[in-house]
């Protein structure tokens, strides 16, 4: 059984007097998420965990898949693969899609069919390259799947290669940034092509789609995604004094409102959000009940200092509760961890820190058990 204690909310400054309106970050999409890349942690969500279509955004893992076997020798920028006739119907300009333009029977390289499905968001692109790595786009996309959940992206369920409409095609936004992240720290060799303005191929020309690219100062990255069951969507990264985010956003009506929210989020996700730390120390936070002990109580403190990042008006509206066991039995060595600092704040999973005693606490003798469980039983009947 756990015993929850209120405490205070002064713990080294962490959680200061700020006007604090009903919302602390509002989104007009369906499916919104902000990271920040260094520590991989989600600052804020909306809907992040729910399973959503990702459209073109599927190209993110799509890249990386063929990023691994390149770094494993499987193939390499220069390899060739031919472009099929299938390919070319359901992904080039025959489809009406999204599309690098090849032709059937060209043999574009590795290098040139991942800059048309970065940059150009190619279908035909991402069709070819799993044709040539895995004999079919349903083979590929098995396998990258299985190489997504191998990540810890375990929402990823990928029926193609494209992101185009298919029955079962999802994942979560915050495995979309998990991804992004991956990308720009597994293979910074590559990830400049994410950035690019534009891509050639033939005579065709596309410029890249990313709504912050040129407009946002830092942005330089990654992918978008549109289809009328999935709306308009963006994973974009930037970088800022020496910070970069992620953010996701998908499910916006147009690609308007798309290149405003995620201008929006992203100068958010920058200006809004700070890090305060919760300082260890010897400093008692609590007295603790001890049973059986030469004492009746036991302090606790904090054995490590932890940062906490998160929206500025967030600390304000912040609670911590100390967690214990209903019973914390003697005998206790200081520095035995006793107790949970459970610190909740809007937008973030609850933060547990580990308490531990301040003391020793020696078990009592036969005779003082006895007395003390008689006490006990007297206080109890008062």
């Amino acid at each position: 059984m756990r015993i929850w204690r209120n405490m205070a909310l002064a713990l080294a400054g962490l959680f200061l007097p700020i006007l604090v309106t009903a919302q602390i970050l509002e989104s007009d999409a369906d499916y919104a998420v902000i990271m920040d890349h260094e520590t991989g942690e989600i600052l804020w969500s909306k809907n992040g965990d729910e399973l959503m279509v990702p459209a073109s955004m599927t190209k993110m893992m799509t890249a990386y898949f063929v990023f691994d076997l390149i770094d494993q020798g499987e193939i390499t920028l220069d390899t060739e693969m031919v472009v099929s006739e299938d390919a070319w119907r359901r992904g080039g300009f025959p489809s009406g899609t999204s599309t690098m333009g090849l032709s059937p029977r060209e043999r574009p390289t590795v290098r040139e069919l991942l800059q048309g499905m970065i940059i150009m968001s190619g279908n035909d692109a991402c069709m070819v390259l799993a044709e040539g790595i895995a004999g079919s786009e349903a083979a590929f996309s098995r396998q990258m799947t299985e190489r997504a959940h191998e990540l810890g992206l375990s929402t990823v369920n990928f029926v193609n290669a494209t992101g185009l409409e298919g029955d079962g095609h999802v994942v979560s936004s915050v495995d979309l940034a998990k991804l992004a992240k991956r990308i720009i720290d597994d293979y910074p060799q590559y990830y400049e092509w994410y950035s690019a303005p534009s891509y050639t191929w033939g005579q065709y020309t596309q410029a890249n789609r990313n709504p912050l690219l040129g407009t946002m100062d830092g942005a330089d990255g990654l992918k978008t995604g549109h289809l009328d069951v999935s709306g308009y969507g963006l994973t974009a990264s930037a970088v800022r004094d020496g910070k970069r985010r992620i953010i996701v956003i998908n499910g916006l009506p147009s690609k308007q409102a798309r290149a405003r929210e995620a201008e929006r989020l992203m100068r958010m996700a920058f200006s809004a959000f700070e890090t305060r730390t919760i300082e260890a120390g010897e400093a008692r936070l609590a007295e603790l009940d001890v049973w059986m002990g030469e004492r009746r109580t036991v302090g606790v403190r904090l054995a490590q200092s932890q940062d906490v990042t998160a929206h500025k008006r967030a600390f304000a509206k912040g609670t911590s509760e100390i967690v214990y066991d209903r019973l914390i039995e003697a005998p206790i060595a200081a520095g035995d961890e006793i107790a949970t600092l459970v610190v909740t704040i809007e937008g973030k999973d609850p933060i547990q820190l580990p308490l531990v005693a301040t003391e020793d606490v020696g078990r009592l003798g036969f005779i003082g058990k006895a007395v003390d469980g008689l006490s006990r039983m007297l206080e109890g009947g008062a």
